[in-house]
């Protein structure tokens, strides 16, 4: 069955859809499940010359509403693809695949992007009217042609691009052992959401070289920097950022809501940057003002409505109050001042591979679509953020600490 025809009869459902309707979850995955990485089929999921194949027929298809371009190169030449359908004052910018082991978010992403380019509603009218919609479907293609969490890219070959680094060690989130069951001893490659930095026109600078996880990242993978020129040139042409960003993530295979035996589709989750350093002095002190932790939670429970009103099983994230990661984008899109949410699909590919990717896929969708109409009818404004805090948190979190956000 080719691409497009497996994407269009899930999008028409979403679409005609009210979120006060039934459930349109598909059957509940049950237990049991492991976390032991191995070997399981993916085909299902959009490859990069398939999703390639298939932002071409939207760009036809929608006549024009759905624009795609190149946004930069991976470090083994692939482009990274943007694509953008409304023309809204409020700009909502999503990323999947930072990992290329997270796949559900491309094949969501696509059927977004179908749904508001190729629909005549009322309702996909009103979302291209009042948002910009930007999506990089797949913005680590080498990793997710690998089918691993990180890029492919020497630290030798981020030297020769930034020269500044020739003497220094590599940067703490390489990838040069075994992870998740993937070898980097031959191919090592980047965490790259950890290559963020709030500063937007930083450059590489020795000193700053190895780093640490609560400090903030580099710019040195051309997936960061093309997903920071993205970022830029949204702000750049309306003269504000962005007002919401939302990473597409998978983690655990087990994790459950907690208070229940249920089994999680979706975890969310506002930045980790500590409350305490944005008092006076402290490290954060300087982007108080700009900070948007109440925004990103209400529009993390937006999400979570929208995917419990169908039947979806949602948690909060694990978020201890002293995580701090600012070289994650979502925490260094924050610090500029736009609301950022994270989506935790559960399982990876090397847990769960292709299982259970349809119902997942509609998951993430459900969030997306409810935060997009909250976001477009200003509904979003009115959520309690504090509210956040009584959303059923995460069980059986003591897996998460094998898998890195």
């Amino acid at each position: 069955m080719s691409l497009s025809g497996r994407l269009v009869p899930v999008v028409v459902g979403l679409a005609m859809l009210p979120l006060v309707s039934a459930p349109t979850a598909v059957a509940a995955p049950v237990a049991p499940c492991s976390e032991e990485p191995r070997e399981l089929p993916i085909n299902e999921f959009t490859d990069y010359r398939e999703m390639v194949r298939e932002l071409g027929r939207l760009e036809r298809v929608s006549q024009g509403r759905v624009k795609v371009k190149e946004v930069g190169r991976s470090n083994r030449g692939r482009v990274i693809h943007q694509a953008t359908v409304g023309t809204g004052p409020k700009v909502f910018v999503v990323s999947s695949e930072i990992h290329g082991n997270e796949k559900t978010g491309t094949d969501a992403l696509l059927r977004i992007l179908d749904y508001l380019g190729t629909s005549d509603s009322r309702d996909a009218e009103r979302l291209r009217k009042t948002i910009t919609f930007v999506a990089v479907p797949k913005l680590n293609p080498d990793g997710a042609e690998l089918d691993r969490r990180g890029n492919d890219l020497s630290w030798a070959e981020v030297q020769r691009k930034f020269p500044q680094l020739k003497d220094r060690p590599p940067t703490w989130n390489y990838l040069r052992d075994v992870l998740q069951g993937d070898d980097y001893r031959k191919r090592p490659g980047f965490d790259v959401n950890r290559d963020f930095n709030p500063e937007l026109n930083y450059v590489p600078r020795a000193e700053d070289v190895p780093g640490a996880p609560n400090q903030p990242g580099w710019f040195i993978t051309p997936e960061a920097r093309a997903l920071r020129s993205v970022y830029l040139e949204q702000t750049a042409s309306r003269g504000k950022v962005p007002d919401v960003y939302v990473d597409l993530h998978h983690q655990g295979a087990c994790v459950r809501q907690e208070g229940s035996d249920r089994l999680l589709d979706v975890g969310i989750d506002y930045p980790p940057l500590p409350d305490k350093f944005f008092e006076p002095g402290q490290k954060y002190a300087k982007y108080r003002d700009v900070y948007t932790k109440d925004e990103s939670r209400q529009l993390a429970i937006s999400a979570f409505n929208g995917m419990t009103s169908r039947g979806f099983v949602g948690a909060r994230y694990p978020h201890a109050p002293d995580r701090d990661l600012p070289g994650q984008a979502r925490c260094s899109f924050a610090l500029n001042g736009t609301g950022t949410v994270l989506f935790e699909v559960r399982g990876q590919t090397q847990t769960l591979g292709q299982q259970h990717r349809e119902r997942f896929t509609r998951a993430v969708m459900a969030g997306l679509y409810n935060m997009l109409r909250d976001v477009s009818t200003g509904a979003v404004g009115y959520i309690d953020p504090e509210a956040f805090d009584r959303l059923p948190g995460t069980a059986d979190s003591a897996a998460l600490g094998r898998v890195l956000e």
